[in-house]
This record gives C-alpha cells, sequence and structure tokens, in this order.
C-alpha cells in the first residue's frame, strides 16, 4: 500500500459493513462509512478553500472526526496539524505560527481559546457537513500528510513533516510483522488523538481490516473492563501505564480476556513478569519515535528469554540500527522527511536518537536511558532510569522521576520525585540495597501526582529542578 488514501478505499471496498471503528463512548463506523465520510468532508473542505499543499490545525478530543478530518484532508493532498487539547494561547500560537496553518478544525468548547490565536479561518465540526461530490486526485505517496509537533522538552515545539510512505510503512510493518495485526483483530487505543499512537492504530487497522476501539482517554480503574466489553485482541501502551495498571486491585475477571499480545515501550523490567503472570498475556517491548515511526520490537521467537531484561529486541525489516559514541542512530525508509522549515539532523543518512544503547552479538537493542537524563555526579554517570527502575520496583511507589539538579561541590547532585505513601529514609535504604552509593537520591520530593506527557511519560521540563 503507497498511501493512506488508497487504504481507506481498500478498506471501503473490501469490508464496507464491517466495524472499523468503535468510539467509547460514543458511535460506531464501518469501513464504508470511513470511506464516504472521509470523501465527504473532503469536498466540505474544498469548498471551504482548503486544497493541496494547506495545512490545517485540528484541536479535537478523541471523536470520530478527528481521524476522519485528518484523512479527508489526506484526500485532498492536505496535511493535518494536530493540536494537543491542553495547549494554550502561548503554545497553541506556536503551532499556527510555525506550520503556517491555513484554518483550524475544532469544537465549540475550543472556540474561546481560538479566538485568541491567529486571523485563520475556523471551522466548527458542528456546522461542517460532508458534501456529495468528490472527485479523488491522483496522490503523492511523498506528500506531506502530518506536520507532527514533538512534545519540546527542550525548546518550542518541532514540526515533524509525515508523508504517506511514512504511515503505510508504519502500519504495514505491524501487518507483515509482529503482532501480524489481521481483520481477526480488536484493537484498541487509549491515548489522545493529537498524539502519533491512535494515529498509526488508525493506520494499522485499515491496512488489516481490524476494528479499532478509541477510549476517551486512559482510565486505569476501568482499562481491562472496556478491553473485556469490547472483546480486544491486541492493544499497546508506554509510559506509565503498565505500572498504574499493575497497581490496581486484583480481580478473579484479570484473565478473563481475548487479548493475544501486548506490545508497550518502556515496560518496567523489575514488573514484566508480574504484568504477565496476572494477566496471562505476553507483554512485548517496542521502540519507535515519532520521527522515526516503528524501529525495533520484541518478536514471538525472542519474548520468553528476554523478559526482564528490557531489551528494545531487533530492528523491524525496513528499519536499520547502530550504535555511535554510545547513542542509537537509525536509517532506513519511512521517516520523517525533516522538521519543518530547519536544517536535516540526518548524519549520512542515519538519524541520532538522543538515546543511548548498546547492540549486543544477535542483533538485539539495549536502551540505557536518553543522552539528556545522564547525571554526572562528582565524576560518575548516573543513568536516572536505573535509578527510577529501582524506585518503581518498591510496592508503594506508583511514579517516580530522577532528575540532575545543579551542585557546586558535585556538579549535579541527585533528586527523585516520587508518587507513593513511603518515606525518603525509607525509599534512601532500599535504593542503597540495590545501587552503587553514588546513585541514591540525596534529595527527594513526593507528590499526589506528576505531570506528564500524552504519552504517560513524566513530563520532566516541568519539574522543579533546584536542590532544596
Amino acid at each position: 500500500m503507497t498511501d493512506l488514501v488508497a487504504a481507506v478505499r481498500r478498506a471501503g471496498e473490501l469490508w464496507a459493513d464491517r466495524v472499523a471503528w468503535t468510539f467509547d463512548p460514543g458511535v460506531r463506523l464501518t469501513f464504508g462509512d470511513v470511506d464516504r465520510l472521509t470523501a465527504g468532508y473532503s469536498q466540505a473542505l474544498r469548498s471551504r478553500g482548503i486544497g493541496a499543499g494547506d495545512r490545517v490545525a485540528v484541536l479535537l478530543r478523541n471523536q470520530p472526526e478527528f481521524p476522519l478530518f485528518w484523512l479527508a484532508l489526506a484526500r485532498l493532498g492536505a496535511a493535518m496539524v494536530p493540536v494537543n487539547v491542553k495547549y494554550r494561547s502561548v503554545d497553541a500560537e506556536h503551532l499556527l505560527r510555525d506550520s503556517s496553518a491555513a484554518a483550524v478544525v475544532t469544537t465549540a468548547e475550543f472556540r474561546p481559546l481560538v479566538a485568541e490565536l491567529s486571523a485563520v479561518p475556523v471551522f466548527l465540526v458542528e456546522d461542517l457537513a460532508p458534501e456529495d461530490g468528490f472527485e479523488q486526485q491522483d496522490v503523492d505517496p511523498g506528500a506531506a500528510v502530518n506536520i507532527q509537533y514533538t512534545s519540546g522538552t527542550t525548546g518550542a515545539p518541532k514540526g515533524c513533516v509525515l508523508s504517506h510512505t511514512y504511515w503505510t510503512t508504519l502500519g504495514g510493518s505491524l501487518v507483515e510483522e509482529f503482532p501480524n495485526l489481521s481483520a481477526d483483530d480488536v484493537m484498541l487505543t487509549a491515548q489522545p488523538f493529537h498524539y502519533i499512537d491512535p494515529q498509526w492504530n488508525v493506520v494499522a487497522a485499515l491496512l488489516a481490516g481490524a476494528e479499532l476501539v478509541v477510549l476517551d482517554g486512559f482510565h486505569p480503574s476501568s482499562f481491562w473492563d472496556r478491553v473485556r466489553e469490547h472483546g480486544v485482541t491486541y492493544f499497546y501502551c508506554l509510559g506509565a501505564m503498565p505500572t498504574l495498571l499493575l497497581r490496581m486491585p486484583e480481580s478473579p475477571l484479570d484473565r478473563e480476556h481475548k487479548v493475544r499480545a501486548v506490545q508497550c515501550s518502556a515496560i518496567p523490567p523489575s514488573s514484566h513478569a508480574a504484568l504477565e503472570e496476572r494477566w496471562g498475556v505476553g507483554w512485548y517491548e517496542a521502540f519507535g519515535m515519532t520521527e522515526t515511526g516503528a524501529d525495533i520490537r520484541v518478536g514471538a521467537q525472542d519474548h520468553d528469554e528476554l523478559v526482564g531484561t528490557g531489551c528494545l529486541g531487533r530492528p523491524a525489516a525496513h528499519r536499520e540500527a547502530r550504535v555511535v559514541d554510545g547513542e542509537l542512530q537509525l536509517r532506513g525508509p519511512g521517516m520523517m522527511d525533516g522538521y519543518l522549515g530547519l536544517p536535516s539532523v540526518l548524519r549520512d543518512g542515519w538519524f541520532p536518537t538522543g538515546d543511548l544503547a548498546r547492540i549486543d552479538e544477535h542483533g538485539r537493542v539495549y536502551h540505557l536511558g536518553r543522552i539528556k537524563d545522564m547525571i554526572r555526579r562528582s565524576g560518575e554517570n548516573i543513568a536516572a532510569y536505573e535509578v527510577e527502575e529501582v524506585l518503581l520496583s518498591h510496592p508503594a511507589v506508583t511514579l517516580a522521576a530522577v532528575v540532575g539538579v545543579p551542585d557546586e561541590i558535585r556538579g549535579e547532585e541527585v533528586k527523585a520525585f516520587v508518587v507513593g505513601a513511603v518515606s525518603a529514609e525509607d525509599l534512601a535504604a532500599y535504593c542503597a540495597e540495590r545501587l552503587a552509593s553514588f546513585k541514591v537520591p540525596r534529595y527527594w520530593e513526593f507528590r499526589d501526582d506528576l505531570p506528564r506527557t500524552p504519552s504517560e511519560r513524566v513530563a520532566k521540563q516541568l519539574l522543579d529542578r533546584s536542590a532544596p
């Protein structure tokens, strides 16, 4: 499959009456509905002056109109600029200006916010109805369909230019390789649609003919109830999700489900076996980035050997991986076409990920933390992720984040942010039994919760990095 439009039209022909999307709570749409409605919304946008090459901001919650307008824009040769629903005037304005957005698609809920921003046309989905008469033009697989902004952990968010080829490579690899999604699967996503994961779920489901269940958000206490209710066979999660799920009270229904595989980024190694034992299904590590798509994953052949090791697995068939000076670099088709308006970051075709890694003799990749998350204390290098992993292994800890804070004598000191009913003294002793003394946090801050990104990772850039 070369482009998203071909995927939509093919799915509409092959599986016209099969359920494509179930929004919980919300509506169900068949693959035929998706084909028809995206064409209709394309015509509605065309009637309002949107055409090939335009960029349109989409500010919507998890509702059918989000993927419908995304695919409708792709059918026009235009690109979507997803806007985080938590953004306010300053960060939303940056996206609109940086992307040169021609319009905003949103709802009445966000009209007051949009009214403060750049003077561009605003289309409310309540006022947009599909229109007849759309004629599909030829599609360039290399055309941009997303300007997908990164979280901006350092500096302002940058727009990743993502083409049809990016998406079909990513989604196709999940059909052709593990987890080998098919029309027999029911997929589920619980993250906000402005984040990249629900979008690749849409593409993979279109290519596979699988039903996609979309939740209005991630709710640990009811997550598995929804999985059982919809007969879900596959889902992807990441960040704090596995730990939060594991902290929920056990239930006699824990193994009463149809899930055949869970893919997850950053499975806590100390909890990996417990996750599989509790729900009776394999959890498979996977690694990818907005910039590069689906890159590295554990497959069925390696799973048993790698449980609890933290191994990312092997590169997908379309991806090459190498480590240069400790940094993981990636190469191959289906990556972004650069950051919008910025020079290329590629090094002889290789993308520098900013991740520390090693590759073993079998070609399997092990993640060793982020370069910017290395703490230099009295000449010793400390990987924040290693300390976080120990903290998360404590039964009373739900969330943890470790950062370096300035220190006049040691250069940096280790500071830990913790969510959990436990004392600093107990945690320090717990860490001292498991880590070298120089890795034990000196400073502790306990909170009811920690700020998180849409991908359920702790937003470290929002944490106070000053010493007490």
